[in-house]
Formats: structure tokens, C-alpha cells, sequence
């Protein structure tokens, strides 16, 4: 792929799906990002054991895990697949509507997402990927920062917003809000430094 030397460029799923660079790339709002270079080794196996353990615990549930990387497509309205100007992979996604899924990922908002800080996408998370989330209706968003063991959780409150935001020890157990009974085990993902 030879991206276009403007800034001003906007681009849209069809766009995204002609990239075959070898890069992983996320669109939010027809502005294109690029998630290089890939996540550390303790990102990897927090999104890992935390991933298992979701997919542990759902079984049996209406709901599926995807891990990165699997396109979350968000679009503003009924546009086209083709037009939708926004997807990302988050780290870690729970879809309990099964009519979302299709074979290139998931339409639509999933219930809970999480991703896990990393120096090139933390500002990005904490502040685009949140607002985004918010906006499209994510229910429950996690920022999870690997360097001090913490868990930031998002809710989506009754008016569409976020409510404040309240921070965990990643330690102990947790309840996983958006998807009730479900409580993680924050010892088991945060075992390793």
C-alpha cells in the first residue's frame, strides 16, 4: 500500500480493506493510524490471560472474546460497510449479539472492550479510543496500564456518557459490569512483571 502524502486525506473501510502492507492500521473517523510496532511481551501475555479467562467464563453464555487482531467496524449510522469510516482492534472485545458477527469481524458496538497501554497508542487510547467508545456506545471500556498495574474502567451511563471513571489495583477480584456474574481473577492476569 502506498499511502497518499496528505494529512487531509480521509478513507473509509473499502479503503482499508485494499491494505495489504504487512502494517495493522486502525481508522477512526476516516483518520487513518498506525498501530506499529508491535505490542511488548507483558502486554501480550496480560491480553493473553485475560482473554483465556473471559473465554472460560463465558462458555456456555451467548457471548464471544476476539483478541487483537479482529476489526471492530463503527459506524456513525446505517451507512454501507464499505463507508464506514471508523475500525479498530482493540485489544480484547466481548460481542454478545450474535448478529453483529460476520466473517471480517464485528458491526456494531461491542459490550465490553479493553485495551492495554502501550508508550506508541496510550494517549491515543486514553483519549480518541475512549470518546470514540463512548460515542458508539461501548458499554464498559477497560485501560489497562501494564507498567502500574492498574485497571481504569469506563461505564456507559443511562444518558449515553461515561460515567466517572473509577481505578482498580490490579489485584484481587473484579466484576466485569456489562456482562453480570462475571467476575475476573486480577491476580491470575497480572502475575508476571
Amino acid at each position: 500500500m502506498s499511502l497518499p502524502a496528505s494529512d487531509n486525506e480521509r478513507y473509509t473501510y473499502r479503503d482499508y480493506l485494499t491494505w495489504d502492507d504487512g502494517e495493522r492500521w486502525e481508522l477512526i473517523d476516516g483518520v487513518l493510524y498506525n498501530m506499529s510496532p508491535a505490542p511488548n511481551r507483558r502486554h501480550q501475555r496480560i491480553s493473553l490471560d485475560l482473554a483465556t479467562q473471559l473465554n472460560s467464563l463465558l462458555s456456555g453464555r451467548p457471548c464471544e472474546v476476539y483478541a487483537a487482531p479482529f476489526d471492530v467496524r463503527l459506524p456513525k449510522g446505517d451507512e454501507a460497510d464499505t463507508q464506514v469510516a471508523t475500525v479498530v482492534q482493540p485489544d480484547i472485545v466481548v460481542i454478545c449479539d450474535p448478529d453483529k458477527l460476520d466473517d471480517r469481524g464485528v458491526r456494531g458496538p461491542p459490550e465490553f472492550v479493553v485495551e492495554i497501554l502501550s508508550p506508541s497508542t496510550s494517549d491515543k487510547d486514553r483519549t480518541i479510543k475512549m470518546a470514540l467508545y463512548e460515542n458508539r456506545g461501548v458499554k464498559e471500556y477497560w485501560i489497562i496500564d501494564p507498567e502500574d498495574n492498574t485497571i481504569t474502567v469506563h461505564l456507559l451511563g443511562p444518558d449515553g456518557r461515561f460515567d466517572t471513571p473509577v481505578k482498580y489495583e490490579g489485584k484481587g477480584n473484579i466484576d466485569v459490569v456489562s456482562l453480570p456474574g462475571l467476575v475476573l481473577d486480577l491476580d491470575a492476569v497480572f502475575k508476571s512483571k
